[in-house]
């Protein structure tokens, strides 16, 4: 069961990135909407909303159509499930550094009253969602579904612990980046006084990579994997009608 996780892990240490400097991000853009200011932490409501959505709708919607049309009882098996939500993983820090190259043009551009509007960093906030409800599901049931019989609460942990080891390799992406990159005297890309002196887009393209190589290294694993229970829908045997 350990061979797709490695990469699962480090698949998804873009999502808790992408949720500290989004915010930060918001920040420094204009927070109003009409005469109301809307706090950029408030942004995490889009992927939440998104979630309790999406899951409805692809339970209740489309479920029911992969099943019919693959002959497994989710639809699709737990792997493919996350394996989506991973690709999400590897769009959204690319989708935020294109977002974070304008944001710095409208700070350069400040003295004649341009500011990016704070709702343009709702894309990856809505990657962010896409992720979590596919990769998270997807997950959660792989490890609950493939443990034994015994050790059902230890595959949840493991999936907790996948979390945790996601947001710690997050840290250490963060400090092996302004190591390289300061070069030993000067500042890292992620070194600045305030955001305005990062370089917070390059950093969020080597996020990108870094997910992208874990997304692959997950597919690798992925479909060489042989489930320990059959995924597929269960076929009532012909003569079990004419059984007493």
């Amino acid at each position: 069961m350990g061979g797709p996780a490695p990469g699962a892990t480090v698949a998804h240490v873009s999502s808790p990135l992408l949720v500290a400097f989004t915010v930060q991000q918001g920040a420094t853009t204009d927070t109003r909407l009409g005469g109301v200011h809307v706090y950029p932490a408030m942004l995490y409501v889009i992927p939440t909303t998104f979630q309790m959505l999406t899951l409805v709708a692809y339970d209740r919607l489309l479920v029911p159509l992969l099943r019919r049309r693959t002959g497994l009882l989710g639809g699709v098996t737990d792997l493919q499930r996350a394996g989506a939500g991973f690709l999400a993983t590897v769009v959204a820090p690319a989708v935020a550094a294109v977002v974070e190259r304008e944001r710095r043009r409208t700070v350069a551009a400040a003295a004649a009253g341009g500011q990016m509007s704070v709702f343009l960093l709702a894309p990856q906030f809505f990657l962010l969602g896409v992720a979590e409800t596919m990769s998270f599901a997807g997950l959660l049931g792989f490890f609950s579904g493939e443990a034994p019989p015994g050790m059902k609460s230890i595959g949840v942990a493991f999936f907790w612990c996948h979390n945790g080891m996601s947001s710690l390799l997050g840290t250490l992406l963060v400090r092996l980046v302004n190591r390289a990159t300061g070069g030993g005297h000067g500042r890292g890309w992620l070194e600045g006084r305030n955001l305005n002196g990062t370089r917070l887009d390059l950093f969020y393209w080597v996020v990108a990579a870094v997910a992208l190589l874990g997304w692959l290294n997950f597919l690798y694993w992925a479909k060489r994997y042989r489930y320990r229970h059959d995924p597929r829908i269960p076929v009532k045997p012909a003569n079990a009608d004419s059984e007493p």
